[in-house]
């Protein structure tokens, strides 16, 4: 196997593997005891060529029933049924939906009849809520007082958007949840020394933050009008301004873009790839009390 390339940083990201399917999971989000997750690698499934083996995509060209037997395998090790996964529609908006019963299964087992979704949110223990990556940033968030959880994504234009803010706003509405409460965490997505924009997408990044915040987000690249920009560090800092207390916070020190024989990477494979995906489940059991 591969090693892992890791960049210098502290992270309680780690890998898990069971039944010969790896995914990776954050500590501090298993400590709670009260959800199941994971984020996908590209091994330990059956798809062939540029989607070997893990791929979770049925859009992108590969044999449904090979999608379908990763679905099953991955369900058995990160603990998960693929009938009460709910899938995201993702097209880089800030949308976030509530996950009820009736959406068991939306995605895998039935279709949603839903679009324009890049945010889950629920209470619902049992349903597995799943978005899908292949360079873009996961988040993920836990409310162990009201027992709620959600699962984002946001590539630049989420970001941008302040996609982790609209989240945690959307559990507050919808739950009561308080962002000083919630546990959450950045997962693997692209890095800043491998993620070249152009100077529109950082003028969005000016909009959005403020002046002082640019040169921990992007600096210029040789004067050639790119520029390399830090979704990492913009991620955390929506959610440390969006209430989320640091110690709750983890932020990912995996790049998909680094790891091309590992993850699926938009960028490093020229758009020749499957999709990894983030999953993320309230058990059905309370789990062991603890304050925070």
């Amino acid at each position: 196997m591969e090693q892992w390339k890791k960049k210098a940083t502290a992270s309680t990201l780690y890998e898990k593997e069971k039944e010969g399917v790896p995914y990776l999971a954050f500590s501090h989000l298993e400590e709670t005891h009260l959800v199941r997750h994971g984020f996908s690698t590209r091994l330990g499934g059956v798809s062939q060529g540029m989607f070997s083996t893990m791929n979770l995509s049925f859009s992108r060209g590969d044999e449904p029933e090979h999608v379908r037997e990763n679905y099953r395998r991955l369900g058995r090790a990160v603990g998960f049924s693929c009938e009460s996964l709910v899938f995201s529609d993702q097209t880089h908006t800030t949308h976030v939906r509530r996950v009820t019963e009736a959406d068991r299964g939306k995605g895998f087992a039935i279709p949603r009849d839903y679009t324009d979704v890049d945010g889950l949110i629920t209470n619902v223990p049992g349903l597995t809520l799943a978005t899908f990556y292949a360079d873009c940033v996961p988040l993920f968030f836990v409310d162990p007082v009201h027992r709620a959880i959600g699962l984002s994504h946001s590539g630049w234009r989420g970001t941008a958007g302040r996609m982790g803010q609209v989240t945690l706003e959307a559990m507050h509405r919808e739950f009561g949840t308080d962002p000083a409460q919630v546990l959450a965490a950045v997962g693997p997505s692209i890095c800043q020394d491998c993620y070249e924009v152009s100077r529109d997408v950082i003028e969005e990044f000016e909009k959005a933050f403020g002046k002082e915040q640019w040169p921990e987000l992007y600096y210029e690249k040789e004067n050639q009008g790119k520029y390399q920009l830090n979704l990492w560090r913009a991620n955390e800092l929506i959610l440390l301004e969006a209430g989320v207390r640091p110690e709750h916070l983890s932020v990912t020190n995996v790049c998909t873009c680094c790891n091309p024989f590992l993850l699926f990477s938009h960028r490093a494979s020229k758009g020749r790839r499957g999709n990894l995906g983030a999953f993320l489940m309230l058990k059905d059991t309370a789990g062991t009390q603890e304050s925070y």
